[in-house]
């Protein structure tokens, strides 16, 4: 059954992806899967060769298990592994490779895979679109329909390290949808990428608009992770205009969550800020965005905006993009400014969308 909320608080309470006949394989650790190999009435040994086979071999099915006995292979046929098809795939000029990923109840997410000489990045999905209703933001234009299961998030990050042939190194959760209105599976998934698949979680970034309380739950599972969060406004009557559901959450509240979270962590807090023109790129408002962060442990990572179809918002000329900057620079502001990668193929921050084919 499909949960459809209408609202962002709605959303908190369905922290499950959905009812399915058999857990998937994929996502559990491996002392879950010896306990699934007892069950099974086979030899502990079994669960070691099992986990291998699922995060490094990268298998879609037990019947690929060649270690395993042909009669248990087709005894466990039916057990699904947990990996999704790739509906399409779309490559960029840049390199950058955005896949339509199709779940097993038909539903479709997007995941971009970004490499570079020295690293290649995925930016990964938590829900089956999103219901935070950024206005600049194509995923929110498209409502919300489910979170995703862990091992439906894991899941993104080995299609891409299959598909490249080549070890995901950093793992960023921008995609479609809001990590912390899916807590529970988002930092299940982060676990076992770290335990499991063997990414270090300092390379892993989690990006959230900001849910009352879940920055501070966040805190509390100590992950090594990188807490960006989204702004994209230097005052609360801006930033609920661009962001609807921040009418529930005030720009001071939001603060101070993370400033509690550094304390709790020890770890910086980075501030995404979309630059949109003649609306919140000027001068003026890079020192009320000063005001806010001055003695906080931070970083500001401005995003000039990325063009959609659905909205008539415009990205700043470099001449205003550098005066923010000069103005965030001589407040003492640690700040950078991050060029999206994969625009030609709609698959930059802001542009993620299920609906590009269709079937």
């Amino acid at each position: 059954m499909t949960v459809t909320p209408t609202t962002p608080e709605s959303a908190i309470l369905t922290d499950a992806a959905g009812p399915v006949s058999q857990t998937p394989l994929l996502g559990q650790s491996l002392e879950a899967l010896t306990e699934w190999v007892r069950s099974q009435n086979q030899p502990t040994f079994r669960a070691k060769q099992l986990h291998d086979w699922l995060y490094y071999k990268g298998i879609h099915s037990l019947a690929e298990v060649t270690v395993f006995s042909k009669a248990w292979r087709e005894q466990i046929a039916d057990v699904p592994v947990g990996r999704a098809q790739i509906h399409h795939r779309s490559e960029a000029p840049d390199g950058t490779v955005k896949y339509l990923l199709k779940l097993a109840d038909g539903h479709i997410i997007e995941t971009v895979g970004m490499p570079s000489p020295r690293r290649l990045t995925v930016c990964v999905s938590s829900q089956v679109g999103c219901p935070m209703a950024c206005d600049f933001c194509a995923t929110g234009k498209g409502g919300f329909l489910r979170n995703l299961a862990t091992h439906e998030i894991v899941d993104q990050v080995l299609t891409v390290q299959e598909d490249f042939d080549q070890r995901v190194s950093h793992i960023v959760f921008m995609g479609m949808g809001e990590p912390l209105l899916n807590s529970d599976n988002v930092v299940a998934a982060i676990r076992c990428l770290n335990q499991d698949v063997g990414i270090s979680q300092r390379t892993i970034t989690l990006s959230t608009v900001g849910i009352p309380g879940r920055i501070r739950r966040l805190a509390a599972e100590q992950l090594q992770v990188t807490l960006a969060v989204s702004l994209h406004a230097s005052n609360q009557a801006l930033r609920t205009k661009l962001i609807p559901s921040a009418q529930a959450y005030p720009l001071e509240g939001l603060l101070e969550e993370c400033r509690d979270y550094v304390k709790q962590t020890g770890r910086r807090v980075s501030f995404e800020y979309i630059l949109l023109a003649e609306l919140n790129d000027t001068p003026e408002h890079a020192l009320e965005l000063a005001r806010h962060l001055r003695g906080f442990q931070s970083h500001v990572n401005l995003i000039p905006y990325n063009p959609i179809s659905e909205v008539d918002y415009q990205r700043p000329s470099e001449s205003r993009i550098r005066a923010f900057v000069k103005a965030l620079e001589d407040q003492h502001i640690a700040v950078s400014v991050r060029y999206s990668r994969g625009l030609e193929k709609d698959a930059a921050c802001g542009q993620l969308r299920a609906s590009k084919v269709a079937g």
